[in-house]
């Protein structure tokens, strides 16, 4: 059993990594040999990656991988994606080799407004606090000037704060509402300096206004903090063409595949249960290349979420309809993202997969994430409406199984033939190589 330990931040790789195999582990011996196989041979790389967070014994590798033939807006695409899930990338690569021969994907941003908050208890009059808020306006932005000149320059900044009262779903709860417009960066450090500035203001200003009284001079400042929630920052993407050129291999009715496919988004629409993996579909895509672009996929993950779920009940995040013969398949998604600052500037695979896409700027990187997402959903419908999921999933986790239990190359060359005709399920490929082995 571990016991407590001081200063653990402050010892060296090695000593962490000691203590933890010692601690941990019953042979040391075998597990840092391991764990040490996984450290870049360039010392410099490997400082690099030491110091993008505390307390680094190693480096945990994701595969990266790339999903050709995407055609958004008319321009052609090789994707990055970082993802364990052995579907993906194949699924993606397939979605975009389809849509390629019927007319590619249509992308456009439909706004770029990101949130920040001050969070305020305030007891006394309304009026009074939205008088004074009016008043001071001026002063939340010149106070915040050296902060946001830099973003100024490139057309962004601070676009409005507005006073919001919370008191219905909290007593004496109010909030500063800030929008923002941060360009090409991510703006996390930024949005919250300057919140952090504006909350300074606050409580300077309100110490000083003369029509408070002193209950209402005890304004206090419970946070300040951006919002991972972006329904402003917005971006659509679809694709579109006649219901007969939906033809191919694989749908030989295209009529009865729209019906049915429609039928599948709207079942995600209205039921919750579905809609959780029928959106965990689309963040597959949307994931995998965030990951690749150095983005924060937990805060597009948890504003995706919030708003599949802002009428009042968690729905699919993608729509499909016809009209006048036309098949339409389109989703909204709000998407922070940033192609400067953070890793973007630092991880060497960041620079790469930014440079595979053209080195895009901020709103280009959202059309083309919410591209993998919608290409990543139109694989998953197609397969569930026509051949089932199952089968190509399988047969690309097959890959996997015979991994996991170190098949030889004859081994894998009789498994990849005997599941030709066969389902592929984990039991039969154990039953399969026991067969082989005996």
């Amino acid at each position: 059993m571990a016991s407590n330990i001081k200063g653990f931040s402050k010892w060296t790789k090695e000593e962490k990594l000691k203590w933890i195999a010692t601690t941990y582990f019953s042979d040391a011996t075998e597990v840092v040999p391991l764990i040490k196989t996984y450290w870049n041979s360039d010392e410099d790389l490997q400082k690099l990656h030491d110091e993008f967070i505390e307390n680094t014994i190693t480096n945990f590798y994701l595969p990266f991988g790339v999903a050709p033939n995407f055609v958004i807006n008319d321009r052609n695409y090789t994707l990055p994606m970082v993802i364990e899930e052995s579907s993906v990338v194949a699924a993606a690569s397939k979605s975009a080799k389809f849509w390629l021969e019927r007319g590619g994907f249509k992308a456009s941003v439909l706004d770029v407004e990101k949130i920040g908050q001050v969070h305020f208890i305030y007891k006394g009059d309304f009026k009074k606090l939205a008088r004074f808020i009016d008043s001071i306006q001026n002063q939340f932005f010149s106070d915040t000037e050296l902060l946001t000149q830099n973003m100024r320059k490139r057309g962004g900044g601070i676009l409005k704060i507005e006073l919001r009262d919370k008191t219905l779903a909290l007593e004496n709860y109010y909030q500063l509402h800030v929008t923002f417009d941060t360009k090409d960066s991510m703006g996390a450090n930024f949005i919250n300096t300057c919140l952090e500035q504006i909350a300074a203001t606050l409580k300077e200003q309100v110490l000083v206004y003369t029509e408070f009284n002193e209950v209402e001079r005890e304004l206090a400042v419970v946070m300040s903090i951006l919002s991972n929630y972006v329904p402003n920052c917005c971006v659509r993407a679809s694709v579109s063409c006649a219901v007969a050129d939906l033809a191919s291999s694989e749908i030989a009715n295209p009529e009865e595949f729209v019906a049915k496919f429609i039928q599948a988004v709207r079942i995600a629409e209205v039921e919750p249960f579905r809609a959780v993996t029928h959106n965990k579909g689309i963040m597959n895509g949307v994931d995998a290349l965030v990951l690749a672009t150095g983005n924060d996929f937990r805060a597009v993950e948890a504003g995706v979420h919030a708003y599949a779920a802002r009428n009042g009940s968690y729905s699919s995040l993608s729509h499909a309809k016809v009209e006048d013969g036309i098949f339409t398949f389109w989703l909204d998604l709000p998407l922070a993202l940033g192609t400067v600052g953070g890793l973007t500037s630092l991880h060497p695979m960041v620079k790469i997969a930014l440079k595979l896409l053209g080195n895009p700027n901020a709103e280009d990187l959202m059309k083309i994430v919410a591209v993998a997402g919608l290409a990543q959903n139109f694989a998953a419908l197609k397969s569930l409406t026509t051949t089932g999921i199952q089968q190509g999933h399988m047969k690309m986790h097959l890959k996997n199984i015979l991994n996991q239990f170190k098949a030889t190359d004859d081994e894998r060359k009789n498994a990849v033939l005997h599941f030709e005709k066969n389902i592929v399920s984990h039991a039969a490929v154990v039953e399969l190589l026991e067969s082989l082995r005996k």
